[in-house]
């Protein structure tokens, strides 16, 4: 009897030979540089050579999104050495302000029929109401400026290794916000919007830990009302001011 073929080793495949250069949870978003076409339009929001916009797993607000850099030489660097290049930092300001027009585009699909600013555009829009044939835009009235609610930055100091910018709206209304840090590093200093960049070399934000901003007390991001340590009281007012900026 002949003796039994030797079994072939299988051969990794491409997808979990990525897995296990990305294993870490600090490096998950290095997927998605390498092949945002692999990922549901559900996560991707759109990708070209330079940039991947996604959005964010564990978002901190009602649209939270996140500005992937492509570039090899400088998407594993702090945005702090990264931003140094001023070509760089040019095209990463660009497209995050294209990302911001989209959030705030956004924003108007979900809570525009909701918002009283946009009561009038929202009745053209419905046919309730006759179109203004003075105003651009062929009469449409041009409503809230949902733009001014969206944020853009980094964090001083990132939890993920791969370089990111968070593009989000302002509102704070997550599940996902679960403690202070959550809550501060988004509603201090600590996040840096990316259009303060270049900082200058005296700039405090460039050293977060000596002024604490994780540690400060808890202000509403709205009507500044001080909770000190009270997260449960914070989270509890702030599903209350999310009801009161929808309808703005």
């Amino acid at each position: 009897m002949k003796p039994k073929p030797k079994a072939e080793k299988p051969v990794a495949s491409t997808s979990s030979s990525r897995s296990s250069r990305f294993s870490s949870i600090r490096d998950g978003l290095g997927l998605y540089l390498e092949n945002p076409a692999s990922h549901p339009s559900s996560r991707v929001i759109y990708y070209n050579d330079d940039f991947v916009a996604i959005h964010d797993l564990y978002p901190k607000s009602s649209v939270h999104t996140l500005l992937l850099p492509r570039s090899p030489k400088h998407n594993l660097l702090h945005p702090f050495e990264a931003f140094q290049d001023p070509e760089f930092l040019a095209s990463v300001q660009q497209e995050t302000r294209k990302l911001r027009d989209l959030v705030a585009t956004e924003l108007r699909r979900r809570f525009g029929q909701e918002s009283a600013t946009d009561a009038l555009r929202e009745a053209v829009l419905n046919g309730d109401a006759e179109p203004d044939e003075d105003v651009d835009g062929g009469g449409l009235p041009p409503g809230r400026d949902w733009a001014s609610e969206v944020r853009a930055g980094i964090h001083a100091h990132p939890s993920m290794n791969h370089l990111h910018i968070h593009v989000f709206s302002r509102d704070m209304h997550s599940n996902c916000v679960k403690h202070r840090k959550h809550y501060n590093s988004f509603n201090t200093p600590f996040l840096i919007d990316v259009e303060d960049f270049p900082l200058a070399g005296n700039d405090p934000r460039l050293h977060p830990g000596r002024e604490g901003y994780l540690k400060k007390d808890f202000i509403c991001w709205r009507c500044k009302k001080n909770f000190k340590n009270q997260f449960q009281q914070l989270k509890a007012h702030l599903d209350v001011e999310f009801e009161e900026w929808k309808k703005e």
